[in-house]
């Protein structure tokens, strides 16, 4: 009685068509045959044989074969492509923490207090409220931060918060 392995992930299986050759071999194998056919119609002389151009398809044809051969279960093509794509992705990735590309920035804006109302620190921080800035707010904010007559500067509060400060320098 014959047994059979069946593999745990039949989606790595290749179909066969006939013995050991899939169906990428035969395409593979298939492209000197177009190439034959389409030199032989369209090159000069049209409809004959020439030495150019048999030296073209013989060129077609073994580099057809060694690209449908298979080295160690995977045709040689697909070896290429692995390749390919391992030289042409980026060597290098560079993550900036400070770009504010699509980062919602909230800058809060302190309430007007009269003289006459005097209001301590804690009641004042408490009625500070956040706002989303617009894109000219955005740009008008950066400006003021490069500005050399403003100091800008960030402190860790003891709660984890962070207080942002930008003075006018006197």
């Amino acid at each position: 009685m014959r047994t059979r392995i069946i593999p745990a992930q039949i989606t790595t299986v290749e179909d066969r068509i006939a013995g050991n050759i899939s169906v990428t071999q035969l395409l593979i194998l298939m492209i000197p045959v177009i190439f034959t056919t389409s030199a032989f119609i369209f090159l000069p002389p049209q409809m004959q044989i020439s030495t150019y151009k048999i030296i073209f398809l013989f060129i077609v044809l073994i580099t057809s074969l060694i690209l449908a051969y298979r080295f160690k279960g995977k045709v040689i093509l697909n070896w290429l492509i692995i390749l390919l794509r391992y030289t042409s992705r980026p060597r290098w990735y560079v993550l900036d923490k400070n770009e504010s590309y699509l980062r919602a920035m909230y800058i809060p804006l302190t309430k007007k207090v009269h003289k006459n109302t005097a209001l301590s620190s804690k009641a004042e921080e408490t009625k500070r409220e956040e706002k989303e800035l617009s894109f000219p707010g955005l740009i008008q904010f950066e400006q003021l931060i490069k500005d050399p007559a403003y100091t800008f500067s960030l402190k860790l509060k003891k709660k984890g918060g962070l207080q942002v400060a930008l003075k006018q320098i006197t």
